[in-house]
């Protein structure tokens, strides 16, 4: 048995000896600011689609993608973890399907943060050609190649996976927790995962430095408005990180094998919750509340959804009384 199936093994053991009473504070205390989140995500997207400047601009239509890449991908991790913490196991092709489904929205984040961090850069140093080179064919073209390049790295996955002697189990049904790191059921799948993370995210984070340079450099130069370069270079700067918080949620589950070598199995559960909602529920929050409150078009209609929903439900909740 290699390490990783060992320590994924103390984990669910140690799930399984956790008071009924903490696994229900604990699943409560994590299900309910990803509902919040969830839900001003939602508020975001159909915020993104009630203007047509909001629908024919390329810069939109690319953070629209975004968004709905992260709530996506917090909606699935969501209800892996609330499987998990209801003990409740499926068979291999249906966590497969869910873990694929994970994996494809969460590499649509990164790929996306470039492409915005690209259209930034066009911006400001071609201003003349933003418009020539920056079009919604143009960027829908960008969104089915990053779509595309997330498919082949899914499908390269199967492929790995599909050497895997399913035919020798007795049962098709998981004896662990479904995630993606369960599905990975052979040598290469670890270590294909492991390079395709590394080459994705240094690419991106060198192509959105490059970027930030580049506005920089344009940012000095007389013939370029200095506000906007001003704001693209914090719009490529809040990319930069948004890329490092989403890299932190790929660290997740080695710091939890790490950990399991040498920490009790309560322990290890209880730190799983703790760095669930900050390096993997966070970082998939962060898009709507940083683009939706800086952006001047979506913020009045954002917090006008927003504050309409909350005085229609106290409105309710009095009627009710």
């Amino acid at each position: 048995m290699s390490n990783a199936t060992q320590s994924q093994t103390n984990i669910t053991a140690g799930v399984q000896h956790q008071g009924s009473v903490e696994r229900a504070v604990f699943t409560i205390l994590t299900t309910l600011p990803c509902c919040i989140f969830l839900y001003i995500n939602g508020v975001m997207l159909f915020t993104m689609r009630s203007k047509a400047v909001l629908r024919e601009t390329p810069r939109y239509i690319l953070l629209y993608n975004l968004v709905f890449g992260d709530t996506v991908q917090l909606a699935l991790a969501q209800l892996l973890y609330i499987l998990a913490a209801c003990r409740i196991t499926l068979t291999f092709p249906v966590c497969g399907i869910l873990s694929m489904l994970c994996t494809l929205t969460g590499e649509i984040s990164p790929l996306t943060l470039v492409v915005m961090s690209l259209e930034r850069y066009v911006a400001v140093c071609y201003p003349l050609r933003h418009a020539d080179i920056i079009t919604i064919r143009s960027t829908d073209v960008a969104i089915a190649l990053v779509w595309t390049f997330s498919f082949l790295n899914i499908l390269i996955q199967v492929l790995l996976l599909s050497s895997f002697p399913f035919e020798e189990l007795d049962s098709l049904q998981m004896n662990d927790f479904c995630s993606a790191l369960a599905m990975r059921l052979n040598p290469m799948s670890d270590y294909y995962d492991r390079a395709y993370t590394c080459v994705v995210f240094l690419s991106a984070a060198g192509t959105i430095i490059c970027s930030y340079i580049g506005v920089m450099f344009a940012a000095r130069s007389a013939s370029t408005g200095q506000a906007l370069a001003r704001k693209a270079r914090n719009t490529v700067l809040l990319h930069l990180i948004q890329l490092g918080l989403i890299l932190s949620s790929t660290m997740y589950s080695p710091l939890i094998i790490a950990m399991a070598r040498t920490l009790g199995r309560l322990v290890i559960v209880r730190i799983i919750n703790v760095l669930y909602v900050c390096i993997y529920i966070l970082p998939r929050c962060l898009s709507a509340l940083i683009y939706g409150l800086r952006d001047q078009n979506i913020r009045p209609i954002l917090m006008y959804l927003l504050c309409c929903r909350l005085k229609l439900s106290a409105v309710m909740v009095k009627a009710d009384v």
